[in-house]
């Protein structure tokens, strides 16, 4: 009934409220998250919530988490990656006139602009989003309503819970939606390849600003001072 959602709503808000106070107390009974909250909720409800687990299991629950926590971080990647790419051709842009040396193995090859080498880093994240961009639809495959492994008997409106909680598309064979976990070994794949990237900015950008090289000079917001240097 609409009084005893109202009411689950009301016990759940108040668990969340005990996690962010940091007064939830784990007992050794409870097998993991899933089971201490509806505990929780059961204390705080009474019998009522038990109805929490009605049309559901923890396989299809914690799948369903795991890909809406990451859907979460590569949202807030994609926004970074966003915001560095603007800034890069920003600066490119603007310092365009520079002139520096461009180098092969250390030693001075041809002369290139400065935003010729910030933009060569620029398609590379570039790269890195779109290929990131490319992992969302494999992440965003809603699992509730797969049950344990087969489905469940209660009429689960699947597509209406994947719009309510923003996935893409809902998973079309119950035992591969609560089984595989690909979608979190394939970001940590493109994780390994993008800080391939960040690391090899980050050594143009230390090798360019020491005293040898001086074409970059760091804020003192990125510097930290040693007892014989500034570094």
């Amino acid at each position: 009934t609409l009084d005893e959602q109202q009411k689950i709503v009301d016990g759940l808000t108040a668990v969340e409220k005990e996690w962010e106070e940091g007064t939830f107390v784990v007992q050794p009974d409870d097998e993991d998250i899933h089971t201490a909250n509806e505990r929780r909720l059961t204390e705080l409800i009474g019998p009522l919530g038990g109805k929490l687990h009605t049309g559901r299991s923890r396989n299809d629950q914690v799948a369903t988490d795991m890909r809406l926590w990451l859907l979460g971080e590569v949202r807030a990647v994609e926004r970074g990656l966003k915001g560095l790419l603007r800034v890069m051709v920003e600066r490119a842009d603007k310092e365009k006139d520079i002139l520096m040396p461009g180098y092969t193995h250390l030693q001075r090859g041809q002369p290139i602009r400065w935003s010729h080498l910030l933009l060569s880093h620029a398609f590379s994240f570039r790269a890195d989003l779109e290929r990131l961009q490319q992992l969302i639809p494999r992440i965003s495959i809603l699992s509730l309503g797969s049950g344990a492994l087969a489905g469940n008997p209660f009429a689960v409106d699947r597509e209406f819970l994947a719009q309510e909680l923003g996935f893409n598309s809902v998973a079309e064979n119950s035992m591969y939606g609560v089984s595989d976990r690909d979608f979190i070994v394939e970001f940590m794949m493109w994780a390994s390849l993008a800080m391939t990237h960040v690391s090899r900015m980050a050594e143009d950008l230390i090798i360019y600003s020491t005293a040898e090289f001086g074409f970059v000079t760091l804020s003192d917001a990125y510097r930290r001072v040693l007892s014989h240097r500034v570094t």
